[in-house]
């Protein structure tokens, strides 16, 4: 069973939050999900506006059929802006410019082009007055669609008929780079309207990314005959992904913030901030934080996903989810849960389907992850391994030192591994769980210290909480190169080597959990 955390607020009324898993969403693969919308509720009055932004005059055109709806105006502490609502279906090459005093907003579902099917086909289909609502229908071809998103603009998700998120379907891309100076920020109405404070969560959907990845735990075909499908549960219209492609390229997500996301699509099946589905070695993501998202920080299922300086603040279940048969390379993690909420910093698992291949494979190097209380949810340790998976860790904290900091669960033939280098952990005085076939002292053999370079009574300095401090400075690392080619190889353990290391400033905001220096809070907006 998962844990059930916060409180989400949909419209006037409290829905329990259940947090993800494998078999979650974004859940896929749960079963059929029917969303009971509230009764929406009137327009809040805006809160005072103090500041100078002014709005702008009207909306740009855009590349898609039907143009972005002029409605209006919002207003925050950091003044007026142009609301510009995005189409539900972006059905040609499409760019949000950076315009002064304008917010982009996702009013439901959004999706960036249509999906031709499980294979790449050969040639893009034409979109048609009979294909202007392929949303969740899988064409002859793909519509090959890029939606670009420029430095520096925001776009504000409102829930309406269903959750506000943006489906990247099979075929499409996004391209989303921001700069150092200049991230592109994906929000909450009532953080444009500057009623968030650092417990605010769940108030839009988020962002998925769907790919043509080896998927395993089927929604459509079997493993066995090599086309396995899965489904993006929740929506009235079902996002599929999964293929035989792990390098398929999904786009790019660079210099990028998700905050105050997530949304309860019904038992087991939430969205979260960032979900990958079915990706490949071809995506990029670069440079991401994910802020007080009311499930996972990112959730991962199957592909191959490569990722580096990824930070994950306040997430309500875990900092990180990965399952069903990802292989998976991340490489710098600031991991931050905030004090006496949150489930784990890592769960890695696939769905209980030990017996499917491909194992999810996942090598995580160069990571801090800090949790200040006792973990009480279902995860119970700040890591939990389990499942067909197979972990590697190098050069990594954690910093848990009222919680066990690793439990592993062993079922099937061949239960979940663990290989750690240059990895110390301050735990409590269990350190470790056992579930399943391990046991407590299994696990702790599993970890390993003593050897290469492992420490489970490891007494942490951190300062600015997830900048190295001497203790963390006189570990040996490991050369993470070794392992594989994606990875640099690095004189440290942790995210942060010292206060000189500042590849988390400018493009961050700050909160109570973790201060990144960037002088802009998580709660406010940029007017620049």
């Amino acid at each position: 069973m998962k844990k059930f955390s916060g409180l989400l607020l949909v419209g006037c009324s409290a829905v329990a939050l259940a947090g993800c898993g494998a078999d979650d969403i974004s859940s896929p693969g749960a079963g059929s999900i029917v969303i009971n919308n509230p009764t929406p509720t009137p327009a809040p009055t805006p809160a005072p506006t103090s500041g100078t932004v002014t709005p702008a005059t009207d909306c740009p055109a855009i590349g898609a059929t039907t143009q972005l709806r002029n409605d209006g105006t919002i207003s925050g502490p950091e003044g007026t802006w142009r609301v510009c609502t995005l189409p539900a279906l972006i059905n040609a090459n499409t760019t949000l410019p950076k315009v002064p005093g304008l917010l982009y907003r996702l009013a439901g579902r959004v999706d960036v082009g249509c999906d031709g099917g499980f294979s790449a086909p050969t040639s893009a289909a034409p979109f048609t007055t009979t294909t202007a609502s392929c949303s969740g229908r899988s064409l002859t071809a793909d519509t090959n669609v890029t939606l670009t998103i420029d430095p520096g603009v925001i776009i504000y998700g409102e829930n309406g008929a269903e959750p506000a998120w943006l489906a990247v379907n099979r075929g499409n891309k996004i391209d989303a780079q921001g700069s150092s100076t200049a991230p592109i920020i994906f929000t909450s109405a009532e953080n444009v309207r500057g009623r968030n404070d650092d417990t605010a969560q769940g108030q839009w959907g988020g962002v998925v990314l769907l790919g043509r990845g080896i998927v395993t735990d089927c929604s459509y075909g079997s493993v066995a005959n090599q086309d396995c499908q899965r489904d993006t549960e929740g929506s009235v219209n079902p996002a599929i992904f999964g293929g035989r492609d792990n390098a398929y390229n999904a786009g790019i997500m660079r210099y990028v913030q998700i905050r105050y996301s997530g949304f309860v699509l019904g038992a087991n099946t939430e969205l979260q901030s960032l979900t990958g589905e079915g990706l490949g070695t071809g995506t990029r993501l670069d440079y991401f934080q994910s802020v007080n998202s009311s499930d996972d920080g990112a959730e991962f299922f199957g592909g191959a996903v490569n990722f580096k300086h990824y930070i994950s603040v306040n997430a309500d279940d875990d900092s990180l989810d990965t399952d069903t048969g990802v292989q998976g390379k991340f490489q710098y993690l600031i991991l931050a849960q905030r004090n006496g909420a949150g489930d784990a910093l890592m769960e890695i698992d696939s769905n209980g389907a030990e017996s499917d291949t491909p194992r999810q494979k996942l090598t995580v190097v160069n990571f801090t992850g800090i949790q200040p209380t006792d973990n009480q949810n279902s995860d119970a340790a700040s890591v939990l391994i389990r499942g067909n998976s197979d972990v590697t860790w190098a050069n990594g904290i954690i910093n848990t030192p009222n919680n066990e900091c690793l439990r592993l669960n062993g079922s099937g033939t061949t239960p979940a591994t663990l290989r750690a280098f240059s990895v110390v952990m301050s735990c409590n005085s269990a350190k470790y769980l056992g579930t399943g076939s391990y046991t407590a002292a299994s696990t702790q053999t599993q970890f390993g210290s003593g050897a290469n370079g492992n420490n489970d009574a490891f007494t942490s300095t951190l300062t600015s909480t997830f900048v190295n401090g001497a203790n963390e400075s006189g570990v040996a690392a490991y050369n993470a190169s070794t392992i594989d080619s994606f990875f640099d190889a690095t004189t440290y353990i942790g995210a942060v080597r010292d206060a000189n290391d500042t590849w988390f400033r400018g493009w961050t905001c700050d909160n109570a959990t973790a201060n990144f220096g960037s002088n802009q809070a998580c709660t406010a907006l940029p007017t620049t």
